[in-house]
């Protein structure tokens, strides 16, 4: 009799232990899924979601070309059914980059693949964006400008802030960015 309800309430706290635990792999996929937004431009998938947590600073390092904006935010973007993020470059020869130094805190905005911009100082933080008050990463330049940084994987970045001035008069504010170098 004592094995017997042994062996029932064994299998009773395993039941609930694989239960709980499925219910938890589901809240995961589903807070995945509602996050992330899919699409191509030009032959470079858009899969925008929010990275969770710390990035590290040096995945930032080098050179980035900008192949998509979006004019809006991220959260507007998020909740589009079909986010037209087209970008259509004014260079004849070239393409609009930006150039990261992580080891120095610079950036330099480069339009055209031309070398006349200035580097700029920048400080990339983890933490309460005084722009959206929202945890995240972020860029800091200028002391009161900011920009920020919604992931970075091996190929592609998405940012979104005021990264192109000619182009937020548009409305533009979420970029994606392939990894040339």
């Amino acid at each position: 009799m004592r094995k017997i309800i042994l062996s029932i309430c064994t299998i009773a706290i395993l039941q609930s232990c694989v239960v709980s635990t499925a219910a938890k792999v589901v809240k995961g996929v589903a807070k995945v899924g509602y996050k992330t937004v899919k699409g191509t431009v030009k032959g470079v998938s858009w899969a925008v979601s929010k990275a969770n947590g710390k990035i590290d600073k040096d995945r930032i390092d080098g050179t980035w070309k900008v192949i998509g904006v979006y004019k809006g935010s991220f959260e507007t973007f998020s909740n589009d059914q079909a986010p037209d993020s087209s970008f259509n470059s004014e260079c004849v020869e070239g393409f609009d980059q930006i150039v990261f130094n992580s080891k120095r805190s610079k950036f330099k905005p480069v339009h055209c693949s031309t070398e006349k911009e200035d580097w700029q100082k920048y400080d990339f933080e983890f933490g309460k964006n005084p722009l959206t008050k929202e945890k995240e990463n972020y860029i800091e330049y200028n002391s009161n400008n900011y920009i920020s940084v919604i992931d970075i994987n091996s190929k592609t970045m998405v940012l979104e802030g005021n990264l192109m001035p000619k182009l937020a008069f548009s409305g533009a504010k979420l970029y994606l960015l392939e990894r040339i170098k």
